[in-house]
């Protein structure tokens, strides 16, 4: 069942106000200096945040990126009356070095990601990502290329099913469940998510069920994981947002597991502190901290916000600032 609704009757960007005023500071700096900026929203979605944005700074351009195409058409529709001054392109976010340069730009003064899946992919029930009824069991956030989880279930050996299972999903009783998968494939193979759910039910207890939430959740969530590879595509895109950067730019993101937040907090880490040797006399230039810390720890959604948008609640937010240029290494 599709849902035809415009993008923004269907979607409520998470912390958006949050996220626009962090990146505010570089993007009126940047305007200020060259009279215009460049944000790239890095995981356009519907394009809530980027209609904030665009919508705030009249001399913003806006760089759109989503491996969704039905996502990209909403999110076009919805900022249609910024065409001059959005580019809206159908990559995967770890492309963001080579789709800026391809654009034509040497730098940008933000990047935003709002990570995991959208709301788009969750309400349009063909796609196959939520647990709560039966779908085709596909769940690609890029439907024209690549394995389902189908693909997935019916095909990987089950020691590989429990890596990803609780690897991806922190799932306890991932060794029952990859069991119980394999079991059943063997019958027939698994093509529904309503199937796969049935599976989980029947060998994950019923009391782990009763008190941690949905059965099928974590494992959801690991095929999610497991078909799109996001993990693995954001180990290489926080790099390449911060290969884009300029000075004083911002990048903000936005988690909503700790998979994810791991390693955007590993990667501001280090990019915030001095790489000079332990009891070395003197910091040299080329040691100093590349980035600035914006945010203390991870900042949550408020009650408010949540009660507002109830998919907010698992969000965290980091965000930092570049504060010297890689050129002086």
């Amino acid at each position: 069942m599709s849902d035809e609704r415009p993008a923004e009757d269907r979607h409520i960007p998470v912390l958006r106000d949050r996220c626009i005023n962090l990146l505010a500071p570089a993007i009126e700096r940047a305007i200020e200096s060259t009279g215009r900026a460049v944000v790239v929203d890095a995981t356009l979605g519907m394009g809530g945040h980027s209609e904030a944005l665009l919508t705030r700074f009249e001399q913003l351009h806006l760089v759109g990126i989503d491996r969704d195409e039905q996502a990209l058409a909403l999110a076009g529709s919805r900022l249609a009356r910024f065409a001059g001054r959005t580019d809206l392109v159908h990559a995967v976010y770890d492309e963001i070095d080579d789709v800026v340069r391809d654009l034509g730009f040497v730098a940008v003064d933000g990047v935003l990601f709002d990570l995991g899946v959208s709301s788009l992919q969750l309400d349009e029930r063909d796609r196959g990502f939520a647990y709560s009824y039966d779908a085709p069991l596909d769940m690609r956030m890029d439907t024209s290329t690549g394995p389902t989880a189908a693909d997935v279930v019916n095909t990987y050996p089950q020691e590989d099913l429990v890596r990803i299972i609780r690897k991806w999903g922190e799932e306890k009783f991932a060794g029952r469940i990859a069991a119980g998968i394999v079991q059943a494939r063997e019958k027939a193979p698994l093509s529904t998510t309503g199937e796969l759910v049935d599976v989980i039910r029947g060998v994950v207890p019923a009391a782990a069920a009763r008190t941690g939430g949905h059965p099928a959740k974590r494992t959801f969530q690991a095929l999610r994981i497991e078909v799109n590879e996001e993990l693995d595509v954001l180990e290489r895109a926080i790099p390449a947002a911060l290969n884009v950067l300029a000075l004083g730019g911002r990048v903000v993101v936005m988690s909503y597991h700790s998979l994810e937040d791991k390693i955007v907090k590993s990667f501001f880490a280090a990019g915030s502190k001095s790489s000079a040797p332990v009891g070395f006399p003197v910091e040299l230039e080329e040691h100093k901290a590349q980035l600035k810390t914006l945010t203390r720890g991870t900042e949550v959604p408020t009650a408010a916000e949540i009660e507002e948008n109830p998919r907010a609640a698992s969000a965290r937010l980091r965000a930092v600032e570049r504060i010297r240029n890689r050129s002086a290494s």
